[in-house]
C-alpha cells in the first residue's frame, strides 16, 4: 500500500463555524463547500479536513472528542498570533517532558487542535530568555 493524501473527517452540528474556526486560524482554504459538507485544503503537509454536517434525524453516537494534532515551526510566535487573532485558546503554552511544546485549541463543534513543536533535549524552548 501506497498512501498518497490524508484526510480527517468531522461530523458536526454546524459545519460553517467549524470552516470559519480553520479558514480564520489554521489557514486552511475552503475547496468544496455543499450544503451537507465542507472540504479544507492547504498547501502543506496538513491532512485535508472534511466537515459533514450530523444527521439531525439519527440518534448521536457516543464518540471520543476528536482531536486533530498539527506540528509546527515557531510555535511561540503562533500562540502570540492567536491570542492577537483572539483564537479559542484552551490549552496554554506549555512545555511536556519529552521535549514537546504544545497548546490548544477548540473550535465551536467541540474539535481540539493541538498545536506542537519538537526541541532537541536540552535545547530553548519558547521561554527561554
Amino acid at each position: 500500500m501506497n498512501i498518497i493524501a490524508s484526510t480527517v473527517v468531522f461530523t458536526v452540528d454546524d459545519p460553517a463555524s467549524s470552516r470559519h474556526f480553520f479558514t480564520t486560524y489554521l489557514d486552511f482554504r475552503e475547496v468544496l463547500d455543499a450544503p451537507d459538507l465542507t472540504w479544507l485544503s492547504r498547501d502543506d503537509a496538513a491532512p485535508d479536513i472534511l466537515l459533514r454536517r450530523r444527521d439531525l434525524e439519527r440518534p448521536r453516537e457516543r464518540t471520543a472528542q476528536p482531536v486533530v494534532s498539527f506540528a509546527v515551526t515557531d510555535l511561540v510566535r503562533e500562540h502570540a498570533r492567536l491570542r492577537a487573532e483572539g483564537a479559542p485558546v484552551t490549552g496554554p503554552l506549555r512545555r511536556n517532558p519529552w521535549s514537546e511544546w504544545l497548546m490548544r485549541l477548540t473550535d465551536p463543534n467541540g474539535i481540539v487542535v493541538e498545536l506542537t513543536e519538537w526541541i532537541a533535549p536540552g535545547g530553548v524552548g519558547p521561554d527561554a530568555g
